[in-house]
């Protein structure tokens, strides 16, 4: 037995090289590139985790009116969130009659519910927590759709009025007294 030693190296100031002690440094021969995918190393990695949901998941006392309304109504709940999300191509009552239609088969609700989850956190850029879209909806449907509604209306976006209620609050919220366009038929 004796003592491990690895290469010598030079002291910084030019003398003579120096016996170091130490754990030997292993070398198979065979670059560790050779293993890696070939866009391993061209990709420009980019990791965003995105931003926090405004309320948490079991906030529902934060929005009373709509926690009792799901409890007793999931289905519109999530057809209000629907008609929102797609832009009016659902409606309010054909996403509730689809979700309410998959509630009795095996409970099956989950998956529309989670699809529109993951639809809102994409474009939000909402970070997926605390559990997976579809762990979500499978544990608290309830929590996640008063989640998903309290999240709509933090960004002034209340489903309670439907799409065309939005588009309207938007037209007349951007007209400020004294801005009103022209009268067309005013001579």
């Amino acid at each position: 037995m004796g003592r491990v030693t690895t290469p010598q190296r030079e002291n910084p100031d030019g003398s003579s090289p120096v016996q170091q002690t130490g754990i030997p440094v292993q070398q198979t021969g065979v670059p560790m590139s050779q293993f890696a995918p070939p866009s391993y190393h061209q990709a420009n990695v980019n990791i965003s985790v995105g931003t926090p949901w405004r309320s948490g998941l079991f906030d529902c006392q934060e929005d009373q009116t709509n926690a009792v309304m799901t409890a007793i109504l999931p289905c519109v709940t999530f057809g209000q969130i629907a008609e929102v999300l797609d832009e009016g191509e659902m409606t309010c009552p054909l996403g509730s009659f689809i979700y309410l239609l998959m509630m009795p088969a095996l409970c099956s609700q989950w998956v529309m519910g989670s699809k529109y989850r993951e639809k809102m956190r994409r474009r939000f850029n909402l970070v997926e927590a605390p559990y997976s879209d579809c762990a979500t909806h499978v544990l608290c449907s309830c929590c996640s759709l008063c989640q998903e509604y309290r999240e709509l209306k933090a960004r002034n976006l209340d489903p309670s009025l439907g799409w065309n209620g939005i588009l309207a609050q938007g037209q007349y919220g951007s007209e400020a007294p004294g801005n009103a366009p022209p009268n067309q038929y005013m001579t």
